[in-house]
């Protein structure tokens, strides 16, 4: 299978597909766009994704997916091996709330979409974006690092000792922290699991810093 591989070096939600595709062990052509400049937004993106963002994963047969998350789950259900979810009902409940925290509380109020909107619209300076970004990561680390530390089922990564979806958002959204200098000293048990991700070789390859446009 040729897969095609929409991205930016530095979206977290394309950090997370990059280290997915590689925990599977699946390669993929590497299709980059300056988000910035309006890439996105050209037509004959906008056919292989209507909303303008990445990443999208454009399959063989021309076929677009789009959402990183649900692209996660697909290569779950399509590759199985290694799984990104456990087998237990209550297993995976746990790691979807712990990705959703990051995916659906950090994110959205912190892509770059966002952040234009408050400097376009009521003219926040780099200081007031970073206070803002700062914000709803503290406010989110500080609920997940308690589920972690508190959680039983924490292991080597976020549930027990094989990464799994949770840590593939946990990992992209601390690099994502790192552009705004936020550091990981009050949240010790997430330190300590991405330093663990990081030490990965399907992790560190998907780091902003590794891609192709990142020069």
């Amino acid at each position: 299978m040729t897969l095609r591989l929409h991205n930016f070096f530095r979206s977290s939600t394309s950090t997370r597909l990059r280290a997915a595709l590689n925990l599977k062990g699946l390669d993929y052509d590497y299709v980059a766009y300056v988000l910035r400049d309006g890439e996105t937004r050209a037509p004959a993106y906008l056919v292989k994704n209507p909303q303008g963002l990445v990443p999208t994963l454009e399959l063989e047969d021309g076929t677009s997916l789009t959402q990183s998350l649900a692209i996660i789950e697909w290569l779950d259900e399509t590759h199985p091996d290694p799984a990104l979810l456990p087998a237990d009902a209550l297993g995976r409940a746990r790691v979807r709330a712990l990705a959703y925290m990051i995916a659906c509380e950090i994110h959205p109020l912190n892509n770059l979409r966002v952040l234009n909107r408050l400097s376009d619209q009521f003219g926040a300076d780099d200081a007031a974006q970073k206070a803002w970004f700062t914000h709803w990561v503290a406010l989110t680390f500080d609920a997940l690092e308690a589920a972690l530390r508190n959680g039983p089922e924490t292991g080597r990564f976020c549930h027990g000792d094989r990464p799994g979806l949770a840590d593939l958002c946990l990992y992209a959204q601390v690099w994502n922290n790192r552009r705004f200098g936020i550091a990981l000293d009050p949240w010790p048990t997430i330190a300590r699991i991405f330093a663990e991700l990081d030490g990965l070789p399907a992790f560190a390859d998907a780091a902003p810093p590794r891609q192709p446009d990142a020069a």
